[in-house]
């Protein structure tokens, strides 16, 4: 089976086309590769190349404004399919979609992201409008 690693044109136009205004939240759900995938040979652990991947766009994210507002590390899936695991899982906020939109359009970017399709084996992410912290939920 292959993962879902990067999105597809009609799948950014459509989260582009959202309405919200303001600041948007990223979900991040990443299943890492035990080996990395390098096209050019290169040998490194799923883990070491997306830690190239977070060093390398930090500047980037950054500098666009984006923040990490939640983080976990994932333990057990509770409900879903019991083989499933996933090894990063973070909340990330940017100002506002059209700035996701330039860091993944930056040519500094996009020569970096070569790290990130090395590590993720599948991922989903999950554009999310912010909501306040509560008592409840739904």
């Amino acid at each position: 089976m292959t993962g879902y690693i990067d999105p597809t044109r009609e799948q950014f136009g459509a989260m582009m086309k959202l309405p919200e205004e303001g600041p948007i939240w990223m979900l991040n759900i990443i299943r890492l590769r035990e080996s990395a995938a390098y096209e050019d040979g290169r040998k490194a652990t799923g883990r070491e190349a997306y830690a190239a991947y977070a060093r390398e766009s930090e500047k980037f994210f950054k500098g666009v404004g984006g923040r990490i507002v939640w983080s976990g590390e994932p333990r057990h899936v509770l409900i879903g399919p019991e083989d499933e695991r996933w090894d990063v899982c973070f909340v990330a906020e940017y100002p506002s979609a059209q700035a996701f939109a330039d860091m993944v359009k930056n040519p500094g970017y996009q020569a970096i992201v070569r790290h990130r399709q090395a590590a993720v084996a599948d991922s989903r992410l999950i554009r999310l409008k912010p909501g306040e912290a509560g008592a409840v939920f739904g």
